[in-house]
């Protein structure tokens, strides 16, 4: 079972976790600091992850922040164990394990992840956000690619996903600058799904969460598992593949609920099984 991360108070953990109505909620709670994450609280968002991921309950994770800032990007101050840890390595002796940090956890979920960008979110907190399947944003929120602007690259899948949204030239012309965009421009650009005021945004990830938990959860975790495999496979191979997928879909109760329902003209009620 996770562990709180640092905390703010002795009430409010740096990473919340929370189950209702069949979704998971996790949220950065460092609004003084602008949500950045110290390197305790990636181990916890990490096993918060995991955790939603393996309850058959949980049928939707939202990853959000409160306060002005969705994350800011990595506790990098000197005295945070992120900020001493990369101090104290010589220029040649940086070791990282990337297996078990959120980026790659998060890439290999089979439940579906969506992002409430309350505001801001610059450096990792935006590599982050990419990372989620679906991306809510607020109206006076913004995305910033500051990365090579701090003399590195975009660390946790930036590179991988943005020539994949974007295209290479519009990918290229973002993390070259290290460029600050507006909602607006996020949402013309497909790097967020919708842009709703910021006092809905919370309530509009949950309506989309909660929509998203009435289909059938098995179907709704291969279809992303096949969305996933796709973005690497030619068509003959992939189509392959998604026969497989529903091969056990066939044999499933949510199958048959799913006909029944059709047939029948009522509301679902799937079981996840």
């Amino acid at each position: 079972m996770a562990t709180p991360a640092d905390k703010v108070s002795d009430s409010l953990p740096a990473v919340s976790y929370d189950v209702s109505e069949q979704i998971a909620t996790i949220s950065f709670n460092r609004p003084e600091k602008q949500n950045t994450i110290s390197g305790a609280m990636l181990n916890t968002l990490s096993e918060y992850l995991l955790k939603a991921d393996a309850d058959n309950d949980v049928r939707a994770i939202i990853v959000t922040g409160t306060g002005r800032f969705f994350c800011a990007g990595l506790d990098l101050r000197g005295d945070s164990d992120i900020g001493s840890g990369l101090s104290n390595q010589s220029n040649n002796s940086v070791n990282l394990d990337l297996r078990n940090t959120p980026p790659t956890v998060l890439h290999n979920l089979d439940t579906p992840t969506i992002c409430a960008l309350n505001g801001s979110a610059a450096g990792y907190g935006m590599d982050l956000a990419l990372g989620c399947d679906i991306r809510l944003m607020a109206d006076g929120a913004k995305m910033a690619a500051a990365f090579t602007a701090r003399g590195v690259v975009p660390e946790s899948g930036g590179t991988w996903i943005l020539p994949r949204l974007l295209g290479w030239s519009k990918a290229a012309e973002l993390i070259f600058t290290g460029r600050t965009l507006p909602a607006a421009e996020c949402e013309s650009l497909g790097l967020v799904s919708h842009v709703v005021p910021a006092d809905e945004i919370h309530q509009a990830a949950r309506d989309l969460a909660l929509e998203i938990a009435t289909n059938a959860p098995l179907a709704v975790q291969a279809s992303k598992r096949m969305m996933r495999m796709g973005m690497n496979e030619n068509f003959n191979d992939h189509v392959h593949h998604v026969f497989l997928q529903l091969l056990p879909l066939f044999r499933s109760e949510d199958f048959r609920e799913g006909m029944a329902s059709f047939m029948e003209k009522r509301k679902a009620e799937f079981k996840g099984r």
